[in-house]
């Protein structure tokens, strides 16, 4: 599950991947996996929760897109769009995030499935074509 979430001027959050992680130091949308049991919708909270410190609530989260690594690779990864959230956004587990408009998103460095989402996301004339993007100070932790 992943969360294209968007402010008041039509751009989107996206973080920055760990390091010393898969795709490490490639920009993505927020989210993660549902565990077994878990409803999809109410992972996505969890998850961006548990990552940036805010509250979405399930009935704000639209279905958007899905994405398919095929068969081989086992991986579905469905978007969902949300404008509406509480708290203040920090990257609780020290990633770099930012507000992006297309020419931001266009330019980022970001694994294969978030790339389509984001360019999918362009096509579809949701993200603003020109907004200054704001990248939040790093607050690494060691």
């Amino acid at each position: 599950m992943a969360l294209a979430l968007a402010d008041t001027e039509g751009r989107f959050l996206l973080q920055q991947r760990p390091l010393d992680k898969h795709h490490g130091g490639l920009w993505e949308f927020p989210g993660g996996k549902v565990e077994i049991g878990e409803n999809p919708r109410l992972a996505l909270c969890r998850e961006v929760l548990e990552e940036l410190g805010i509250q979405v609530h399930p009935g704000d989260l639209q279905p958007a897109l899905l994405e398919d690594e095929g068969e081989a690779a086992g991986i579905v990864l469905f978007l969902y769009t949300c404008t509406r959230w509480t708290g203040t956004i920090d990257g609780l587990e020290g990633q770099q995030w930012g507000w992006f408009s297309r020419s931001g998103i266009e330019a980022l460095l970001m694994p294969p499935m978030d790339r389509s989402f984001a360019d999918r996301l362009v096509d579809k004339g949701l993200a603003k074509p020109e907004c200054p993007p704001y990248v939040a100070p790093s607050n690494a932790r060691p």
